[in-house]
């Protein structure tokens, strides 16, 4: 095994790729924490509608594995899309439609992420002291305003070191999508070990890269719980 040589070759390749997986992530993570939002809106809500369309999507996302969840979204949702397209065009030209490898990742990450910040969030929001509620309430709030201004500003504060570790998977799982082709990192070093067979030298920098970045991520996360639990004292 020749590290060294491999090391040289492939940091350029496996850098581009580490890239487009942390941004991937971050755009990810950003819209499924709005979704998440969301959702635990919708769960927490007085309505039985918002409370069952919750319930369905949280329970299939999280019932279904993301791999599976990947491939409908790239594959399968454009050639129904493509099939209701050529019905309609009723045998004349139309402009087919296709989800880039970023969009379909994106859309996948973010069904996934916003699912499980939506019980993260729902954690947070009936940690706070009902009693908190309730006096701004009796002060004339309204139930909205309540919510805005008193209990998620103290939710999102419990939830932080969480939101950590949903980066942490978000981050693990943009592996599963270079079976769709993102040219994502462990996608760019299959394409070094195709022409290179380096396989052990090769995943082992991978596997470097994805614990050297988690790790600090995990560091950020303790620094975090540690300066919110000095707040409350």
């Amino acid at each position: 095994m020749d590290f060294a040589r491999m090391f040289e070759r492939a940091t350029p390749l496996i850098l581009a790729g580490f890239w487009l997986t942390i941004r991937i992530s971050i755009v990810s993570l950003c819209l499924g924490m709005i979704l998440g939002l969301i959702t635990c809106l919708f769960r927490l809500s007085n309505l039985r509608v918002m409370r069952f369309l919750a319930g369905v999507y949280i329970w299939i996302i999280r019932g279904t594995p993301m791999l599976v969840q990947a491939l409908i979204i790239h594959f399968g949702i454009p050639q129904v899309v493509n099939l209701i397209l050529k019905a309609a065009a009723d045998g004349g030209d139309f402009t087919k439609f296709t989800f880039t490898a970023f969009a379909s990742g994106v859309i996948t990450l973010t069904l996934n992420a916003g699912a499980y910040l939506s019980e993260i969030f729902r954690g947070g929001i009936q940690a706070v002291p009902v009693g908190q509620s309730e006096a701004a309430r009796s002060l004339g709030m309204t139930g909205f305003g309540t919510m805005m201004k008193i209990v998620l500003p103290q939710a999102f504060k419990i939830v932080i070191p969480s939101l950590v570790n949903q980066f942490i998977i978000t981050i693990k799982d943009t592996s599963i999508l270079s079976i769709i082709g993102l040219a994502e990192l462990v996608n760019k070093a299959k394409v070094y070990v195709g022409s290179t067979y380096q396989y052990m030298e090769t995943y082992l920098f991978v596997a470097a890269c994805y614990l050297v970045f988690t790790s600090l991520l995990m560091l950020l996360s303790r620094f975090v719980e540690k300066k919110l639990k000095y707040s409350k004292k």
